[in-house]
């Protein structure tokens, strides 16, 4: 009896997400998000004339909702969530992958805070601040890759022209012209010569 014959693998899936550019995009996305909570919140304590210190980016307690300091680095992680929207289009780039980046961010910060404060948060505002933050961050970055996947393709044609070329176009063909827009690009019959005859 011949032995079986394996299924082929399907198109691209042993290149298509391969576990090192998974881990060096999260791990850039990770040093994106933070990047992005320093500068925020370092201008923020400078124009408001604070104190900068980690605590502001690693401590959960900094989150509070009884002083303008805790409101205001609260809503500068949302915005962070707002932020990291751009790299998650430019690194990842797939719609279905979306949630999966972002909620791999927001559970790293997790983990990072715990590690910092040495225990789970347990403050609800620091909760409802992240789940909005990934809500966010999930529903902007499905939207923005889903609109660069539903892009025309361009394989070396002319651009389709805007409503306002096609109006004027169509102007143009209703006044004497001749071409009419509406059915798409207009092509010249020429003759065809066989021999001596036209055909």
């Amino acid at each position: 009896m011949p032995p079986r014959r394996r299924k082929p693998p399907r198109a691209g899936a042993l290149t298509e997400l391969p576990p090192l550019k998974i881990i060096r995009s999260i791990l850039l996305l990770q040093l994106f998000y933070y990047s992005v909570a320093f500068v925020l919140v370092l201008f923020t304590t400078l124009v408001l004339g604070q104190r900068f210190s980690p605590a502001l980016l690693f401590d959960w307690h900094s989150i509070r909702g009884d002083n303008t300091v805790g409101w205001t680095v609260g809503f500068l992680w949302v915005v962070d969530g707002f932020i990291i929207v751009i790299p998650i289009l430019l690194l990842v780039a797939r719609s279905k992958l979306v949630p999966d980046f972002a909620l791999t961010i927001h559970f790293i910060h997790l983990l990072i805070t715990s590690f910092y404060t040495r225990s789970l948060p347990t403050n609800l505002l620091w909760w409802g601040l992240e789940a909005a933050s990934a809500a966010l961050t999930i529903s902007l970055g499905v939207w923005a890759c889903r609109y660069r996947e539903l892009q025309p393709i361009s394989f070396g044609t002319v651009p389709a022209k805007t409503s306002t070329e096609n109006a004027d176009d169509n102007v143009r063909g209703a006044s004497g012209r001749g071409r009419n827009m509406d059915s798409g690009p207009s092509y010249e019959m020429v003759s065809v010569t066989r021999g001596d005859e036209n055909v």
